[in-house]
């Protein structure tokens, strides 16, 4: 009897090793993934898993969200993040709640370069890469060929004969993008106040002597889009999926990439600093960077991904507008934009509202 009891026991112990083990191996085996709305469709989850084995639990947040969450945390709760490439380096040297990305486990071949390069450049700590692209959209132009085909650049909105009929925002992406087409780069003088202030002076005047121009300055895409569709205006600076939205009903209105470059944001892969699935975070980036699967995930979010040639698997209209408006020079030539140093966006607002107060 002892020796069956004794068996019986060993085997308890055998079992419970194993529960233990089991339950280990699970828990390992599912990728916690912080992320935007659309960037993890479920069908694309669902193939992952069963190329990997790997469940990915999906939380939707945003940028202030995931930086609370991980700040609250010290990186932990979470295997991978989406953070936009402008909003890393600060966090990371506030809060150190990422840790750097090992390059030699993302396929870069899947990436377009010139992406990959500038996420590399603006998500930089002390020489470490913190985050690597994933999905993109720009600010750009977008016109009514049939009544401004000369529109090519930003400053173009003030020519006087379209007085009254163009519209953009009063935001700090206005201000950026009438820098760059006035010749000059407000992000090289990101470190130097006193030239950054120059600039935007200089944006200022120009700004207030297009003031007639302005039929409005909209501030929701649903305003813009109306604007455009009831001839009020001809031209706009606007995102570029609004333009192709109304491409797609009017052909003659088209979203431009302006001639000094489209201002391009980009959401990221990230690993936090406690990360309990490493080796899951970069199958994951490399599974979903192949072409058909961010294709998927275009159709799902509406932006396009920094995947190479993911294009090709996105629906056929989307697609004819994506490659009319970036062809690879006007992809090679977007105005990534980078981390904001303090006190900035404070000289922004002022000029701003003097520019918005102007009679």
């Amino acid at each position: 009897m002892k020796t069956y009891r004794g068996l019986n026991f060993f085997a308890g112990v055998l079992a419970s090793v194993g529960m233990v083990l089991a339950a280990t191996g699970a828990q390992a085996e599912t990728l916690r993934l912080l992320t935007w709305g659309g960037y993890a469709p479920e069908k694309v989850v669902e193939m992952f898993k069963a190329e990997t084995g790997i469940d990915v639990e999906v939380t939707n947040s945003n940028n202030e969200e995931m930086i609370s969450k991980l700040r609250a945390t010290g990186g932990a709760g979470f295997d991978l993040a989406q953070p936009s490439q402008d909003r890393i380096t600060s966090a990371q040297e506030e809060f150190d709640i990422y840790k750097p990305i090992d390059l030699s486990k993302i396929d870069a071949s899947k990436m377009i370069s010139s992406m990959l390069e500038g996420t590399k450049k603006n998500t930089s700590v002390n020489g470490k890469v913190y985050g690597v692209p994933h999905v993109w959209g720009t600010s750009a132009l977008t016109v009514n060929t049939a009544l401004a085909s000369d529109i090519k650049d930003y400053t173009d909105l003030c020519n006087p004969k379209y007085a009254g009929k163009v519209t953009y925002r009063m935001k700090r992406p206005t201000l950026i993008a009438f820098a760059f087409s006035m010749g000059m780069d407000p992000f090289a003088a990101y470190g130097d106040t006193a030239k950054y202030a120059n600039i935007m002076s200089k944006v200022e005047t120009k700004l207030m002597d297009c003031k007639s121009n302005v039929k409005a300055y909209w501030s929701g895409g649903d305003a813009l889009i109306n604007l455009m569709r009831s001839n009020e205006v001809v031209a706009a600076m606007a995102w570029d999926g609004s333009g192709w939205k109304l491409s797609a009903e009017n052909p003659a209105i088209k979203t431009i990439a302006p001639t000094s470059g489209a201002l391009g944001w980009i959401d990221t892969f990230a690993l936090p600093k406690k990360t309990k699935a490493e080796d899951a975070a970069y199958k994951w980036i490399n599974f979903v960077m192949q072409p058909k699967i961010a294709g998927m995930i275009t159709e799902a979010a509406g932006n396009f991904t920094a995947s190479k040639g993911s294009d090709a698997f996105v629906e056929e209209g989307k697609r004819k507008l994506y490659q009319a408006t970036f062809p690879p020079a006007a992809i090679d030539n977007i105005k990534w934009y980078p981390p904001v140093p303090a006190g900035l966006e404070e000289m922004e607002g002022k000029v701003l509202d003097r520019v918005q107060a102007a009679q």
